[in-house]
């Protein structure tokens, strides 16, 4: 079974954990990894260069303009797509705050249901090692309640940066660009429930709680952002749900 994870990347010369990807590849032979330099401006294009002549398992697209995350995940997603032979296809934050080593259960949940998308949860609990500042937890909380009503739908943590789907839906959700910049989880949700229909969702979609998860500084994901959630749901909301 062969797993293609799309890493986006915006200036991440000096966070992206080379010798951690490295290392993963080593005894993980059945995923490939994507990076999508997103237009940077920094030496990105290099550190992505050197990755990619140390193993296969390393590939590349560089977008010449700055696009945000959502449109080069988008793009990632199109490129393996057309390019590439994979079963499950998902991304992952550059910064690794998902650690890489929590990929084997993601895939495990397919493998053991018919699930068609995976998500990552950062359920703090004893036995989890999910480490998040308080103030991001408390919006996170907050907002998480705000998309769960929006799309009807009982989920705990939209905003985890990583998610895996089945092959079968990739061009169904990843054809058309997003509406929204940085709630692109929240608008894929809200895609596969007008697709798919809700009990489907109910059904297919599964949220992994994590076992370890780390507040890595350096977001783009201001808390002003937050700020915005209400009329980038409600956009969501007025496209696919009514």
């Amino acid at each position: 079974m062969q797993t293609t994870i799309i890493i986006p990347c915006y200036n991440e010369e000096k966070r992206l954990p080379i010798n951690a990807f490295l290392n993963y590849v080593k005894s993980n032979k059945n995923v490939r990894f994507l990076f999508v330099n997103d237009g940077s401006k920094d030496n990105t294009a290099d550190v992505l260069k050197y990755l990619r002549n140390q193993n296969e398992c390393f590939l590349t697209l560089d977008l010449q303009k700055n696009s945000g995350k959502s449109e080069a995940v988008r793009q990632g997603m199109l490129y393996a797509v057309k390019n590439l032979d994979f079963d499950y296809i998902g991304f992952w934050d550059a910064d690794l705050s998902t650690p890489l080593n929590e990929i084997e259960p993601f895939i495990d949940c397919f493998q053991k249901n018919n699930y068609q998308i995976v998500m990552g949860c950062r359920l703090m609990r004893l036995g989890a090692s999910v480490k998040r500042k308080k103030i991001r937890h408390y919006l996170g909380r907050f907002f998480a309640t705000a998309a769960s009503i929006v799309l009807n739908l009982p989920v705990y943590d939209t905003q985890c940066g990583a998610k895996l789907y089945k092959a079968n839906i990739v061009s169904l959700l990843f054809d058309n660009p997003f509406i929204s910049r940085w709630l692109f989880d929240v608008e894929l949700l809200a895609r596969y429930i007008k697709i798919f229909g809700l009990e489907d969702a109910i059904r297919n979609i599964y949220e992994y709680p994590l076992s370890s998860w780390q507040d890595i500084a350096g977001s783009s994901i201001k808390i002003k952002d937050f700020l915005k959630a209400p009329i980038e749901l409600w956009k969501i909301k007025r496209k696919y749900l009514t």
